[in-house]
């Protein structure tokens, strides 16, 4: 099986400082790979450059077979690979159905196209179909975004990116600031996008999340890849070693 994203040699930096040192990923058609590493191990600058939002200063990136070099992050969506923030971009004073449309707006044409209101409805029944798809149940999707829980305004933005039939999603720190509950929910959907073949890179440095749910993981360390298993051939202790840089399989370990 092809990679559908392929990264060799990637390097990004900030003046003198290199946040991405020559990495290399593959990604493939429907897996959860976990994407870890301390703060300022540079995952986040590594999916920024993935998602166009920053630009490598060395190396490449094939998407579905073809070399991509994504200008901003519209044209990385335009390409099907969806990104998942914190903040989750959503419009807290916009419905549901709204958010699934933001910046894709559907029209009404009405006395031959002199005017264009907006097609609420039509979003809205649109947007229950792409809930109902991945099995989320809201009682009113007319109420704002603001009055929505944090598991359920990252249901509709997951829901937004699989509508857009996103080819890739990538999800960074998906479960933070929700309860327990709400943290079960995002990961069955996340399940759910790999039973759709829709392969998600993961962002999280909740490890019994990681453990639940990726079936690979990579560990970034000071911006070099440090290590890249299946998630069933390691544990907790061994993945915290490489976080804080006590183990490297690109040199040799440190001494104790």
């Amino acid at each position: 099986m092809d990679p559908i994203l392929s990264i060799r040699g990637m390097v990004k930096r900030f003046g003198g400082l290199t946040a991405v040192s020559s990495v290399d990923l593959d990604i493939y058609p429907g897996e959860v790979v976990a994407l870890l590493g301390d703060n300022g191990a540079g995952k986040s600058t590594l999916i920024k450059c993935v998602s166009g939002v920053y630009h490598a200063d060395a190396g490449t990136i094939e998407f579905q077979g073809q070399r991509v070099n994504f200008s901003r992050p519209i044209d990385a969506r335009r390409q099907g690979i969806e990104t998942i923030y914190q903040d989750l971009s959503l419009a807290n004073n916009l419905d549901v159905g709204a958010n699934i449309f933001l910046g894709r707006e559907v029209q009404k044409r009405v006395l031959g196209g002199l005017f264009k209101p907006l097609n609420e409805q039509y979003m809205l029944d649109q947007a229950k179909a792409a809930l109902d798809a991945l099995e989320i149940h809201f009682p009113d999707l007319t109420q704002p975004i603001e009055s929505l829980s944090g598991g359920q305004r990252q249901a509709v933005a997951i829901a937004r990116a699989v509508y857009w039939d996103a080819k890739l999603m990538i999800m960074d720190e998906p479960t933070n600031n929700l309860g327990v509950p709400e943290q079960r929910k995002v990961l069955e959907l996340i399940g759910k996008l790999r039973q759709e073949g829709v392969p998600v890179i993961l962002i999280s440095h909740t490890l019994p999340d990681v453990f639940a749910v990726s079936d690979r993981l990579i560990v970034m360390h000071r911006g070099r890849k440090v290590t890249e298993k299946k998630t069933a051939d390691t544990d907790t202790q061994e993945v915290v070693q490489y976080m804080v840089g006590a183990l490297d399989d690109t040199r040799e370990q440190l001494p104790n």
